[in-house]
């Protein structure tokens, strides 16, 4: 019998930390590295199949989603509370929340939908605690807020740790390669700008694990676990901001050192007290801004501008999202539109579908009856 997916994994795992890293192995690491995320993913699907319908049954609503991520009795249930109004348990204990509460937050005319998702703690990505589930939820999500307590400021490696064994990559953009698969002729590789990181046998040991012909485009400067990051199907690139909460319960230096740090990892940070409320302004202000959020005010042919319920779109949406969100026959019977406000070259534009719509623009869409 041959040993099992989790005994190979482990047996890479003590490979990859054995091997000394130099110029002679470093294709070989490439190679083991991206055998151990293949694992991964095989044995992530064989948990998913097996665990099927124990998950969060969320709906997304409202313009756009945020989980809230954190160890347990971190102040999750109270921050949500004071944003949205809803009612999620407190308590001073581990594990009050043991469902996902959804609740939503009203401003600037965008319904936010935030989740206050059960603590996770060190080991979620293999399954402890309720971590595959509050993991799985979290995947769904246009902005992931990780909370930690200004007391424990060491849980944000932990939770950083944990999102990225479960293929989650915060602030990252997909990494820009391009793999066509061909019929024969091996794997051949072009880049278009010059690579710090990787030289062709380490790119060709670590696709070999992935593809047996293709053509690898490569179009920016990545690093090896960037290159195993393209070619694996569960990697998930979201939105991360960090907030410290219980700022009141720490000392200023503490927390100046620790915002110096976070800054470092170019996440973006702030420090609240939700059970005060201090720092919460901002913070709202800031889920808007991290979400790209923008604000069109419709103004009906013939009508006056509605500035109470703007329609919300995401910055670079075009006129054409904004028909499809308003209805799909504006789209189907569109004529024009016509733009004034940030976006149009002068005080009353006449656009098309294509029309790059900017925050607080004024639209009028004219279609045919």
């Amino acid at each position: 019998m041959g040993s099992s997916i989790e005994e190979q994994i482990k047996a890479i795992e003590e490979e990859i930390f054995n091997t000394q890293k130099n110029k002679a192995t470093e294709h070989h690491i490439g190679k083991l590295k991206a055998k151990l995320a293949r694992f991964r993913e095989e044995a992530e699907k064989r948990k998913s199949a097996v665990a099927k319908g124990k998950g969060f049954t969320i709906k997304k609503s409202g313009d756009a989603s945020v989980g809230i991520i954190g160890f347990p009795n971190v102040g999750k249930s109270t921050l949500l509370n004071q944003l949205t109004g809803a009612s999620s348990k407190i308590g001073d204990y581990d594990f009050t929340t043991i469902i996902a509460i959804p609740g939503v937050m009203k401003y600037k005319g965008a319904d936010i939908q935030l989740l206050d998702l059960p603590g996770l703690i060190e080991g979620a990505s293999e399954g402890k605690g309720r971590g595959r589930e509050v993991l799985s939820a979290i995947r769904n999500v246009d902005l992931i807020i990780l909370m930690i307590d200004a007391q424990h400021l060491d849980h944000l490696d932990i939770i950083e740790r944990e999102l990225y064994g479960a293929g989650l990559r915060l602030n990252q953009k997909t990494p820009d390669v391009v793999v066509t698969k061909k019929e024969q002729g091996g794997i051949t590789i072009n880049s278009t700008t010059k690579l710090t990181y990787l030289n062709e046998n380490v790119i060709k040991s670590i696709a070999s694990e992935f593809v047996i012909n293709a053509d690898i485009t490569i179009r920016e400067d990545i690093t090896e676990d960037q290159l195993i990051d393209s070619f694996s199907q569960n990697r998930v690139y979201v939105p991360t901001m960090v907030v410290i909460n219980k700022k009141d319960l720490a000392d200023k230096r503490t927390l100046d050192n620790v915002v110096t740090k976070i800054k470092e990892k170019r996440l973006h940070v702030l420090t609240i007290s939700a059970t005060s409320g201090e720092g919460l302004d901002t913070l709202r202000e800031e889920i808007f801004s991290q979400l790209k959020l923008i604000r069109i005010y419709m103004k009906p042919v013939g009508k006056q501008t509605d500035y109470d319920e703007p329609l919300i779109l995401r910055e670079s949406d075009k006129v054409e999202d904004a028909c499809r969100k308003l209805h799909r026959d504006f789209q189907r019977k569109f004529r024009y539109a016509s733009v004034s406000g940030p976006s149009a070259k002068h005080s009353t534009q006449k656009v098309g579908l294509d029309h790059k719509l900017k925050d607080e623009d004024v639209l009028t869409i004219v279609i045919w009856r």
